[in-house]
C-alpha cells in the first residue's frame, strides 16, 4: 500500500493506493491554518488515525507534499505560502505525532511525479526521461522528475522558476526580490495588471472572456503580456534542463490559448531552431498532489 498526504492551504487531503493503483480510500478535512502550526500537525495526524480506523490497514511509511520545502540542512519549512510553517521543523514533529516514517515534498514536486507515472506522461510520452511539472495558478511553481526520480536539489529548490528573475515590472515580490516569474506569472499577478491599466478589479475568469471578445483593450494586454512572458520564462528551463515533456497544472492551465498563443512562441528564446519539447495537460486533475506524495 502507498499512503500519501497532500498538506494544502484550506484542506488536507489522504489518499490509500493498492499496487496497482487503485484507491482504497481517500478523505478530507479542514487544514484550520488560521489555529496555527502545532494545530496544523495534529489535523495530519488525525486524518492518518481516521484512514488507520476506517480501512484497518497500518502503513509502514507515508509521503507528505507540503507548500514550501524542508531545507536539507536546517530541517526546517522554507519559501511556504502557509507562513506559519516557515522556520518550523515540519517532518521531525509529524513523524514524533505520527510515530511513521515520512518522506516531505514540495506540492509541485508531488504533481509532477504523480503526472510521470501515472498520468499525461505515460500515456502520451511513454519514453520521456525528463519531466518539468508547472504549477500556473494563485502562484507559480515547478518540479523536476528525471528517470521517475524528484529532483529536488542541493537546497531543496529544485524547479522553482517562480522565483527567478523574469522582469523588473513584476515590482517586488513576497520573497523579498523583485521581478519574480510568480509576480507575472500567476492568476493574482495577472489580476492585478489589469486593475492597474484599467481602473477596475475583475477575475482571470471575466478577463478571458473580455480577451476573447476582443472588445477589452485592457484584457487584450493583460493577456498578450501573459503569453510574451510565459514562454519567455519557460524556454529557460527548456534552455537549462531541455526536458523531453513539459506539463502544465494549476488553474491556468485551463486556458486553452496559453497551448495555441503562448507555446508557439518559446522557440524563439531557444537556444535551438526548433522546440522539440512536448507540452502536455494534466491527467490527474486534482488527485495529483495527493497521488504524487503517495508515489514518493
Amino acid at each position: 500500500m502507498k499512503w500519501g498526504i497532500d498538506l494544502g492551504g484550506t484542506k488536507i487531503e489522504g489518499v490509500i493506493l493498492a499496487d496497482d493503483g487503485s484507491v482504497l480510500d481517500r478523505r478530507r478535512i479542514a487544514t484550520e491554518r488560521e489555529n496555527g502550526y502545532q494545530h496544523i500537525v495534529s489535523r495530519i495526524a488525525l486524518l492518518v488515525d481516521q484512514m488507520k480506523e476506517a480501512t484497518g490497514l497500518t502503513p509502514t511509511h507515508i509521503g507528505i507534499g507540503t507548500p514550501g520545502t524542508i531545507d536539507p540542512k536546517t530541517g526546517l519549512m522554507k519559501n511556504s505560502n502557509t507562513v506559519v510553517l516557515n522556520g518550523e521543523p515540519l517532518g521531525k514533529d509529524l513523524q514524533a505525532a505520527i510515530g511513521i516514517p515520512l518522506t516531505l515534498a514540495n506540492d509541485a514536486n508531488c504533481f509532477a511525479v504523480a503526472e510521470t507515472l501515472m498520468g499525461c506522461v505515460p500515456e502520451k510520452a511513454p519514453d520521456a526521461k525528463v519531466v518539468f511539472g508547472v504549477i500556473l495558478g494563485t502562484g507559480t511553481g515547478g518540479g523536476i522528475v528525471i528517470n521517475g526520480q524528484v529532483l529536488a536539489g542541493a537546497q531543496g529548490i529544485g524547479g522553482e522558476w517562480g522565483h527567478m528573475f523574469l522582469d523588473n515590472s513584476g515590482g517586488y515580490c513576497y520573497c523579498g526580490r523583485v521581478g519574480c516569474a510568480e509576480r507575472i506569472l500567476a492568476g493574482p499577478s495577472l489580476e492585478r495588471y489589469y486593475a492597474n491599466r484599467a481602473g477596475v478589479s475583475r477575475t482571470m475568469k471575466e478577463i478571458v472572456p473580455r480577451y476573447r471578445a476582443g472588445n477589452d483593450p485592457h484584457a487584450t494586454a493583460t493577456m498578450e503580456r501573459w503569453f510574451h512572458f510565459f514562454a519567455k520564462g519557460i524556454s529557460t528551463i527548456i534552455n537549462v534542463i531541455d526536458p523531453d515533456v513539459i506539463v502544465l497544472g494549476g488553474g491556468l492551465s485551463n486556458i486553452d490559448e496559453l497551448y495555441t498563443e503562448s507555446i508557439p512562441r518559446v522557440v524563439d528564446h531557444l537556444f535551438n531552431p526548433r522546440m522539440d519539447t512536448v507540452f502536455l495537460r494534466p491527467a490527474l486533475g486534482d488527485s495529483a498532489g495527493v497521488f504524487g506524495a503517495a508515489l514518493l
